[in-house]
């Protein structure tokens, strides 16, 4: 059986003075076990639950459609919004209007 050991250990005997038997345990190694996927999976099922869950958060979203797309409209959204400065009254490099249009268009997000 592969991953059995043996191994012996001396005890004293108490039914007589002094004198001493040997026995031997047999024990099976867990760590050669553990790296089989279906020991694995038989064993510590919320290990494998929890690392197949970890991994599809960290694979899906960088083949998921729905990141490129976000990714395109935060691109073409502007950073800033457009505030009115003061000075002295008289407004500074203030749009005519807030929502005027000011980064790339957005029409291929309309044609979808």
């Amino acid at each position: 059986m592969q991953g059995t050991q043996v191994r012996a250990l001396v005890q004293e005997d108490p039914t007589c003075c002094g004198a001493t038997k040997t026995v031997s345990l047999r024990y099976r190694s867990h760590e050669a076990q553990l790296l089989k996927p279906t020991n694995a999976w038989a064993k510590e099922l919320v290990l494998v639950v929890s690392f197949t869950i970890g991994g599809l958060i960290i694979i899906l979203p960088t083949i998921s459609p729905y990141t490129k797309y976000a990714i395109m409209i935060n691109q073409a959204s502007p950073y800033n919004h457009p505030v009115l400065l003061l000075d002295n009254g008289n407004i500074l490099n203030g749009s005519s209007h807030p929502q005027d249009p000011q980064g790339p268009s957005l029409e291929w997000l309309k044609k979808l």
